[in-house]
Order: structure tokens, then sequence, then C-alpha cells
């Protein structure tokens, strides 16, 4: 049965019960304009907007995940550097920040997986987790001077300091384009439709990912693997391969764990532009592997208690 009083209780706290800066109200209105536009594409639908939106899907979301992913935050690869350039800025388009602070909220998540501290956990709520962290900058960073002090390796490079301070105006001009060449339809679902579900499908990572699934590595924490997700984020579902092996290019270990992150890495490194890819070893998944049945409710008892957590390589 839902609590009604209780969740009325924590969406005033959200929304009513604390001080809003600029950045969480542009943020706000930012989610819910795209919301708007996805709502209208029943009304203005054909089937080159359509493929339009999926190419955009494929293209921007590998942005986010095989770039500020899988390259800046953990660095599980490495990559020429106009090449790691235009994945990062194929993630701008995305509208999921920019990667300096993407890979700042990422790392601070891996240091303090399913406490507190980490920024979307749902011990703090499944609403919060999944969307309404992204609207409170005072958790996501505590203080303006706390910002970003984890990511010193990206801002002392000007370009990402450029995406940084212009991100959304980026994804504004190509709203701009989509227009100019496709009218409505090229704006509904190129940017509409194509932004709102990659946002959800990533914001469930976080949400539901650490709530239902399946757990086969001991990664010290509640994430799971959810072959949905595995799907809909090119491979980001395999959420508890990724936490017991953050370093791992790699998050879909098996032949059926569809990755196409992975598979556009392996590309990357047949042909030569990829280099030092890391794997786990055997011996690493050795060490990892549940042995026994997963005690979920110990590891909420240890989330919400003194200790914290902090994952084997967290950057």
């Amino acid at each position: 049965m839902i609590d009604w009083d209780r969740l009325l209780v924590k969406w005033h706290v959200e929304f009513w019960g604390r001080q809003w800066n600029f950045v969480d109200i542009a943020t706000l209105a930012g989610l819910s304009y795209l919301h708007y536009l996805a709502l209208l594409a029943p009304f203005h639908f054909n089937w080159t907007a359509l493929w339009l939106a999926v190419a955009l899907y494929f293209i921007t979301g590998v942005g986010v995940t095989l770039s500020f992913h899988r390259k800046l935050s953990h660095r599980s690869f490495n990559l020429p550097k106009w090449l790691e350039y235009f994945f990062a800025y194929c993630g701008v388009l995305s509208l999921q920040r920019s990667p300096l602070e993407w890979v700042s909220i990422h790392r601070a998540h891996h240091q303090f997986t399913d406490t507190w501290k980490d920024p979307h956990s749902p011990i703090q709520g499944l609403w919060f987790s999944h969307v309404g962290w992204t609207i409170d900058y005072r958790i996501r960073f505590g203080s303006y001077e706390a910002r970003l002090k984890n990511v010193g390796d990206l801002k002392s490079q000007p370009y990402y300091r450029f995406l940084h301070y212009t991100y959304p105006l980026h994804s504004i001009a190509l709203g701009v384009v989509l227009y100019a060449i496709g009218g409505m339809p090229f704006l509904v679902w190129g940017m509409g439709v194509r932004t709102v579900i990659f946002l959800h499908a990533m914001f469930a990572i976080n949400s539901v990912c650490h709530t239902w699934g399946q757990a086969v590595w001991d990664s010290g924490d509640l994430s799971k693997n959810n072959w949905i997700l595995g799907l809909l984020t090119h491979g980001e579902g395999w959420h508890n391969n990724h936490h017991a092996f953050e370093f791992s290019a790699r998050h879909g270990f098996e032949w059926w764990q569809i990755d196409v992150t992975w598979y556009v890495i392996r590309f990357l490194q047949a042909v030569g532009l990829a280099t030092d890819v890391k794997l786990p070893t055997e011996t690493q998944k050795k060490r990892r592997a549940l042995s026994n049945k997963f005690n979920e409710e110990s590891l909420k008892e240890n989330a919400c208690g003194i200790g914290s957590w902090s994952s084997n390589g967290a950057l």
C-alpha cells in the first residue's frame, strides 16, 4: 500500500520545503519542455523523423556511455584526442549535462555508492534516485566551492571547460537545425522523443538498477543487472557487472548480455584507435563471484548505518 502521507510530505520537502537556485529552475524548465515536445509525437509523426530519432538516440547515447562514462569517468581505455573529443561532443547533445558535471557526479556515486553521500541512491527514495536529484544542486555538489573537485584531470583541458560553460547552446543549435530541415516532426522526434526516452533510461540506472534485477557479483552495494535497461542504454544496464569491475570497458560479460557500447569500443580497438582496453581477469571474477545468496537486507542496513562503502577502484 502506498503511504500517501509520507509521499506528500517528501514531495513537499523536495519541491517547496527547500531553496531553489537558478540551475535547479533551469533544469526543471528544460525537462518540462522536453517532455512537452515528446507528448506532441503522435501529432507530428513521419517515418523520416522516427529514423532520425533512432539515429540520434544511438549517436548521442553512445556519446554518454562510451565517452562520459567508460572513457572519462573510469578511464577504461584510451583514444586519440580528436576521437575522444568527438564522442564527448556527441554526449553533450544528449542534454545530460556537461562532461565535467556528469563525470564529477558519477565519480562521487562510485565513491559513496548507496550511502547518504551518494548523489542519487534509492535509499533516499525511488523518485529521488530517478529524477529528484537532478533538480537539487545542493545534493549533487553540497556547495558551489565543492563542485567539480574530483575532475581536475578534465578541468585542465580547455575543450572540456568550453563544453561545460556552453553545453546547453549546442543542443539548442541542434534543435534549430532540425526544425529548419524538417519542421516540427524533426524537432519533436529528434529532440523531444529521443532525449526523453534516453534520459529516463539513464535515470533508471540509478533507480531501477539499484532496486530490481539480478546481482551476480559481490559489489558491496545494491547494484543489479537489468536486461531491459541493458538494451535501452547501450549496455549500461549490466550495472552489477559494472560496480563489481568499475575499470572494465566491457559491461556485458556473457554472450547474451547485449552491450552495444562495448561493441563500438571493440571495433575501435580492432582498427587500432582504442588502446589500453581494460577487462577483468578470470581470477578477479572468481574473487567477486557470489558463492552465497545475495543478502540485500544486510546491504540496506549497512547503507543506512554509520559505515559507508567505497567501491574498489573508485576514482
